[in-house]
């Protein structure tokens, strides 16, 4: 028995829904908890499976974890027990994969299992891998697992192939701590990216170029334990800022930064969207009926995320015309166009093109959840399909979303958890 979701259509949405921390810059900076000794205190950390695992893999590597209220864990680091991590918990979610770097920075040898994650498309280690060399580490394969033989590292120029936010963490992770100037080119630009550099920053590291391609690091001798709150999450963000769209009621978004949406934020301007922000509210303004088409390709930021692909994908195929989703970033993530095709779109896929007839009505099916953002966008497609909606395998949906369920009925969804055999 797995948990699943029924969903019941044609409920506006009306009040106002809270955005928690985010869940990609908080996996990151909980990791960096292991660069430096002392006790650090993290507020604004989602509620989450992922932080759950995490918190797990932190003590099974010697560190104390407490849970102090919903949002806030008092972490202290007195020095790795053990120096593997173990496949029984990185298989879990791949971020754990990240413990690397500080191990890297911190012990002389390092054993990280190969991770596991989201089935959207290969997302090999090999850059982080490479950043790894290039500081000084001896990286070899061995049975499933990683092993890093680190005791000399120091600064280095790293150019990457491709602007990936996990390899970037990583390297910068590692890079703390080692002698002379360490410069990755290529770097990712997110915004999760900021919050960890940021994070590291106030624990004394001397990095900069945060949010630019390059990104400079001089390596520090020490570093210190710190309070710190992590950004809100930019994601949920935009899912309720789709919601709100496509069920047509009032909803208001607290903590939705609006700069973190970037060209999110600009495509649905461009298609008749507009926003209104007073204080921390955020105000949607969108009539579906009106909105145009658009002709949207996912990149990596500050181009369209990814992780709203399939949430805007199922805005597109409400609004009237025809439009197009082209996904650059993972190879496999139009999982989720059969699901929305069960439910009543029309949309085919022509050479990495999602090729949308918009405007049609949904109703109620049997789906399944192939993703996180995949099971959000199919939560949100049965808000306004009608009758009833029945999503499989929502623990993917539990990874990233914190309380997904509870937050939406809150202002007016119908949405039970309910047990389903598999």
């Amino acid at each position: 028995m797995v948990d699943g979701f029924k969903v019941k259509g044609k409920t506006p949405l009306n009040g106002t829904i809270k955005v928690s921390g985010a869940k990609n810059a908080a996996l990151p900076i909980i990791i960096a908890t292991l660069v430096a000794k002392g006790e650090y205190i993290l507020r604004n950390v989602p509620n989450l499976r992922d932080i759950r695992v995490l918190m797990k893999l932190l003590e099974d590597l010697g560190m104390e974890t407490e849970k102090l209220d919903e949002t806030t864990y008092r972490i202290v680091n007195n020095g790795f027990k053990r120096n593997e991590a173990s496949y029984e918990i990185v298989k879990q979610m791949r971020a754990s994969f990240l413990v690397m770097g500080p191990m890297i920075a911190n012990l002389d040898e390092a054993v990280v299992s190969l991770p596991g994650g989201c089935a959207i498309g290969s997302r090999p280690v090999d850059l982080h891998l490479k950043g790894f060399e290039l500081l000084g580490a001896e990286i070899t394969r061995v049975h499933g697992y990683i092993h890093a033989k680190a005791d000399k590292l120091k600064g280095a120029e790293i150019p990457l192939g491709f602007p990936s936010v996990g390899a970037t963490q990583n390297i910068m992770m590692a890079a703390v701590k080692a002698p002379g100037k360490t410069v990755i080119s290529n770097a990712a630009r997110e915004p999760e990216i900021v919050d960890l550099g940021n994070f590291l920053n106030k624990m004394g590291a001397k990095i900069t170029g945060l949010g630019t391609p390059n990104i400079e690091i001089e390596g520090v001798e020490e570093l210190h334990a710190v309070e710190y709150s992590i950004m809100p999450d930019r994601i949920e963000a935009g899912t309720y800022v789709i919601a709100s769209l496509i069920t047509e009621g009032e909803l208001k978004i607290e903590n939705a930064n609006l700069d973190d949406l970037g060209v999110f934020k600009t495509e649905l301007e461009a298609m008749g969207v507009k926003f209104e922000k007073e204080g921390n509210i955020l105000t949607v303004i969108g009539d579906l009926k009106k909105l145009k088409p658009a002709k949207i390709k996912t990149l990596p930021h500050p181009g369209f995320p990814t992780d709203m692909q399939p949430q805007m994908m199922l805005l597109q195929a409400l609004v009237n015309g025809g439009s197009s989703m082209e996904e650059t970033v993972f190879e496999n993530r139009f999982m989720h166009v059969p699901e929305f095709n069960r439910m009543g779109t029309d949309i085919i896929i022509k050479h990495g093109i999602a090729m949308i007839n918009g405007g049609l009505s949904l109703t109620g099916a049997e789906v399944m959840a192939s993703d996180l953002r995949a099971g959000a966008a199919l939560v949100l497609a049965g808000l306004v399909a009608d009758g009833e909606t029945i999503i499989n395998r929502v623990y993917h949906i539990d990874r990233g979303y914190d309380k997904l369920e509870q937050k939406l009925n809150a202002v007016g969804a119908d949405i039970q958890r309910i047990k389903l055999d598999i």
